[in-house]
């Protein structure tokens, strides 16, 4: 069965063409800056080694990426496929639909509650209902499924997911935990019981321009930082992370408007609010090296919230098997799990700093031959973890 999966981000696309149940690539593709009318960049690769990368290009819309990365599938020099006809599936790594939080067929219902919920999730929810209707025209004969990102974390027990608001509110409407990322952790998950034959306790960190923390007991998600939304847990690339509620309330009274100050906490926070200089923790760290008070603070804010994280779970946990690292900045930056790791040695976590400094693009274990917990870095392979939902569903 050739399965294609889709990841759709406010300016992006990720394509992932398998051959199931052999889990084969048959192609990759990736388009940024979407809307771009002259500034698009595309990149394509197939299995037979043919590659395509092509920059200042016209994308202005997610159909016309579509098309792009379709056309070179079945383009006849170096076809992938004989016709859109063999798509049987395409799979999404949807985030959030209301009532939905497993794998699901992407019908009128489930469509419906993911409008419900753009108020949670806009910047994510938005592509992906344009990308899913464009499919919906161009293959019309395939079974669209969406991998939501929530599915993983319904395990998580209702303690650890409730808030303390008026329970009411819980029972009415739904506001609890439900946290996301949930196919990055899971192929952690899964990743690590091949490798050691048991998950155990380990804590997942998908440490990117988006990140988030689980806990994961014996392969079942028991505590996440995110929670209702995408804004909270630790600080990421320009969102706050977690603040008192009544920053809001204090910055309206003092004149600013609420649009303005959502926009501060998610656009202009996080790492970008804290150093004046990038959302791009790469330029904040190469600042922070040169001197800058406010780069250093903000990279020192950063590791801090996820060692805070990490101790709790440790203590959920009841202790800790495995601690990983994942996602672009989890899995090229050794500066930070350097940082993380010296703090958590009274747990265990002995990192030997040669192999965190040579870890490149493969899966490596980097804890010590002596550390009671293994360090390992694993490489993000969401779309592998999609394209098995949607075979299987």
């Amino acid at each position: 069965m050739k399965v294609l999966v889709c990841n759709a981000g406010s300016t992006s696309l990720k394509f992932k063409l398998f051959d199931m149940p052999q889990e084969r690539v048959l192609a990759t593709g990736k388009i940024e800056r979407v809307g771009s009318e002259d500034n698009a960049i595309f990149h394509y690769q197939a299995r037979d080694g043919y590659a395509l990368e092509l920059e200042k290009q016209c994308i202005p819309t997610y159909t016309d990426g579509i098309r792009k990365f379709l056309d070179c599938v079945l383009n006849p020099e170096h076809a992938v496929i004989g016709s859109l006809d063999e798509l049987e599936r395409v799979g999404f790594k949807t985030v959030l639909s209301k009532d939905h939080y497993g794998v699901h067929e992407l019908t009128p219902d489930v469509l419906k509650g993911m409008e419900d919920y753009l108020v949670i999730a806009p910047a994510h929810n938005i592509p992906y209902l344009s990308a899913i209707r464009q499919f919906q025209e161009l293959v019309p004969g395939a079974k669209l499924v969406g991998v939501f990102e929530t599915a993983f974390h319904t395990t998580i027990p209702l303690e650890r997911a409730i808030y303390g608001i008026p329970y009411e509110w819980y029972e009415q409407y739904g506001i609890r935990r439900l946290g996301y990322h949930g196919a990055s952790h899971e192929y952690i998950s899964d990743t690590i019981k091949e490798k050691y034959g048991s998950t155990g306790k380990t804590i997942s960190c998908h440490l990117g321009g988006s990140c988030s923390l689980c806990a994961i007991d014996e392969g079942r998600s028991v505590d996440t930082s995110f929670g209702l939304s995408l804004q909270v847990g630790i600080n990421h690339s320009n969102r706050c992370g977690d603040i008192d509620p009544f920053i809001i309330p204090f910055l309206q009274k003092e004149g600013m408007e609420l649009d303005d100050v959502l926009h501060g906490l998610t656009k202009k926070g996080g790492l970008l609010g804290i150093s004046g200089v990038s959302n791009d923790l790469r330029l904040v760290e190469e600042a922070a090296a040169e001197g800058n008070e406010r780069a250093q603070l903000a990279v020192e804010v950063f590791c801090n919230d996820i060692i805070r994280y990490i101790g709790a779970y440790y203590a959920e946990l009841g202790g800790l098997d495995h601690l990983v690292f994942t996602a672009g900045i989890g899995e090229h930056d050794a500066l930070i799990r350097e940082k993380v790791c010296k703090k958590l040695a009274h747990m265990g976590v002995l990192l030997d700093e040669e192999k965190n400094r040579s870890a490149g693009s493969e899966a490596v274990c980097i804890s010590r031959e002596d550390s009671p917990v293994t360090i390992e870095v694993v490489p993000a392979n969401e779309e592998l973890g999609v394209a098995r939902k949607t075979y299987h569903l």
